[in-house]
């Protein structure tokens, strides 16, 4: 009878209510209707979504990536807003830009194949992982664009966003040392990270050849605070390196970047007052350097520069076996500011 009861009350307890430290995903080895273990992961970052948002413990939780192919056929959606800064959510890969064993080809790679829906506004709209919690880190993936587009009278009307906010009460967004890389003509990416909400970090991240890197939107009540962009390179943006709107707040962080051989390097809304302090950085070969929200330049005294080059040769590495694939090369200009995915 003892043991009867043992077993009916061991096969009552569900994954759920394990503790959700570390789920493991695997794209080739994973099954869904695994533990979501080491030995056991799962396969999609969609069902590792799922049983995040169902478990109602606060603590922590890992989801940790393994090397392979991501396709996304849906948003995914996490929105267990239960999380502290000091017990996270962090989405990373196994292997980090750092590791010693770490290249390119090991980064966790997502893709969307997602429908676009209608927007308010025209054409459709497709959101890659929709991050609607606080005190998310998101480490060491990357993000291609969407081969699902079309455009209508020369305007793209379907629009991809890798990384997408929505929550103007949401506050700590950290996305480091990933890479979005896109193609203005077989792949476009929209807008790589857009958020509301405050505190967004970008930190070591590579935005190349996306149509805008991130836009910093706003936050309940309107102004968005403690936002921060640090050691990224931004290259090729057909429309903007950075775009800050008129509630982006003045304690905007921005140092260490490097925006190159984009359309505008820093777009500011028309009706923005905002200013803003730089330093370290480098603009250069842009067509403008900022401007506002259509094709206008407009003058940059919205910002207090320190330290900032306005022009230089910008030498990227395009061969896919090196280490800094699409970043800059190696003892190039620009290289003293350790713009890119390496923090070391």
């Amino acid at each position: 009878m003892i043991k009867s009861v043992f077993l009916f009350l061991l096969s009552s307890i569900s994954f759920l209510d394990l503790p959700a430290e570390e789920i493991y995903i695997n794209a080739k080895t994973g099954n869904d209707m695994n533990t979501g273990t080491k030995q056991q992961p799962l396969k999609t970052i969609l069902e590792a979504a799922k049983r995040i948002n169902a478990n109602t413990k606060k603590e922590a939780a890992t989801i940790i990536l393994s090397e392979g192919i991501y396709p996304l056929t849906e948003t995914v959606l996490f929105s267990n807003n239960k999380f502290s800064s000091e017990n996270r959510l962090i989405i990373r890969a196994e292997v980090l830009p750092d590791d010693p064993n770490w290249n390119p080809q090991r980064m966790p790679f997502i893709t969307s194949i997602i429908p676009g829906e209608l927007t308010p506004g025209d054409g459709e709209e497709a959101r890659g992982l929709e991050i609607e919690l606080s005190h998310v880190t998101i480490e060491g993936l990357r993000f291609t664009g969407s081969p699902i587009y079309y455009y209508i009278d020369g305007k793209q009307s379907r629009r991809y966003y890798p990384i997408w906010r929505d929550g103007k009460n949401l506050d700590d967004l950290l996305i480091t040392q990933c890479l979005f890389a896109g193609n203005v003509d077989v792949m476009p990416i929209r807008v790589a990270v857009i958020a509301n909400g405050n505190g967004l970090t970008l930190d070591h991240c590579v935005f190349f050849n996306c149509e805008n890197s991130v836009v910093f939107m706003e936050a309940e009540g309107g102004t968005s605070h403690h936002n921060v962009m640090r050691y990224c390179f931004v290259y090729e943006s057909h429309y903007s390196g950075i775009w800050t709107t008129s509630n982006t707040a003045n304690d905007f962080e921005f140092h260490h970047n490097i925006i190159a051989n984009s359309r505008t390097g820093w777009i500011r809304d028309n009706n923005s007052t905002r200013n803003y302090q730089i330093h370290d950085c480098i603009f250069a070969d842009n067509s403008k350097f900022t401007g506002n929200g259509g094709d206008e330049a407009i003058n940059n005294d919205f910002l207090k520069m320190d330290n900032v080059q306005l022009s230089g040769k910008i030498d990227i590495e395009k061969k896919q076996g090196k280490n800094n694939y699409l970043q800059l090369k190696e003892g190039s200009f620009g290289s003293d500011l350790k713009a890119g995915l390496f923090k070391k």
